[in-house]
């Protein structure tokens, strides 16, 4: 009689990777947790230096800003790309999806570089704007230039989950929706947009999580007077050697995206994403 449980005799097999997991992994972050609470002493000072200190509830409240923006903005243009892929052939469907996977093989260097090239002064980004008279534009060491670098390299963590979901629906259910009276914009939100929600939660949740701790994006788009999080920990790590303050604010940082994630799977929006979180992984972090 078959069983799915692991025997025991199994486990030795799994000792190389469960220790390497261990010490890339789990020790860093224990010794960051206790660095956090130990320093000066053993108290929770540090943490509680996070919501009373101006500077960072402002650089957390920006970072939570930016990233829902991203996320939103990397929806409202997933989605219907995604929805194209599943209704052009699959000749067109292999070019879209090339186009999506673009970033992935693209140096992050390279990609963050000719960002700023679009949205330096004077290029080609401003050229546009001050055509139409908005000569004033600034998008280069500003949050939003950042936000539009960051929705480019984001898009296919939203789109690829969209896909898998959307191209899984039977569209059969449309056509019933319309025989029987609905229209198509009454079709497609009764009964396609309810049955694409886990992926747009997978989608979403990705795209949030992973935007919280991008670094090298802003450090090159953005500016020191709007840094986000990463920026922060980089700052208070390098620059002022207190390695206390920045523990808590990794955790803190990874208290909220576990959180996060933990809502979406009991929502039942992330299993479509597992197979996009072990093939891909973002190179700006």
């Amino acid at each position: 009689m078959s069983s799915n449980k692991i025997s025991w005799s199994s486990w030795p097999l799994l000792a190389p990777a469960l220790a390497l997991l261990a010490g890339i992994l789990l020790v860093p972050l224990a010794d960051t947790l206790i660095r956090s609470v130990s320093t000066p002493g053993w108290t929770l000072e540090n943490y509680g230096a996070l919501f009373t200190d101006g500077v960072t509830l402002t650089v957390l409240g920006r970072t939570a800003m930016t990233a829902a923006t991203v996320t939103a903005a990397a929806l409202l243009i997933g989605y219907p790309y995604a929805y194209l892929m599943t209704r052009v052939s699959p000749r067109a469907r292999g070019i879209l999806l090339v186009i999506v996977l673009i970033p992935f093989w693209t140096s992050v260097m390279a990609r963050n570089f000719a960002w700023i090239i679009i949205l330096q002064d004077g290029g080609p980004v401003q050229s546009v704007f001050a055509f139409f008279g908005a000569d004033d534009v600034v998008l280069y060491g500003s949050t939003a230039g950042v936000t539009i670098a960051m929705t480019q390299v984001m898009l296919p963590f939203m789109v690829l989950p969209l896909f898998s979901t959307l191209g899984s629906i039977d569209r059969r259910l449309l056509l019933a929706a319309r025989g029987l009276g609905s229209s198509p914009t009454a079709a497609f939100w009764k009964v396609f947009w309810p049955l694409s929600r886990g992926g747009v939660m997978a989608g979403v949740i990705l795209v949030f999580t992973l935007s919280l701790g991008f670094y090298v994006t802003p450090a090159l788009l953005g500016s020191p007077q709007e840094s986000l999080v990463a920026q922060l920990l980089a700052q208070r790590t390098t620059l002022l050697l207190d390695f206390a303050a920045a523990g808590a604010l990794g955790m803190l940082v990874l208290v909220v995206t576990l959180v996060l994630v933990a809502w979406a799977n009991r929502m039942g929006g992330t299993v479509s994403a597992i197979g996009v979180v072990a093939t891909a992984r973002p190179k700006d972090r």
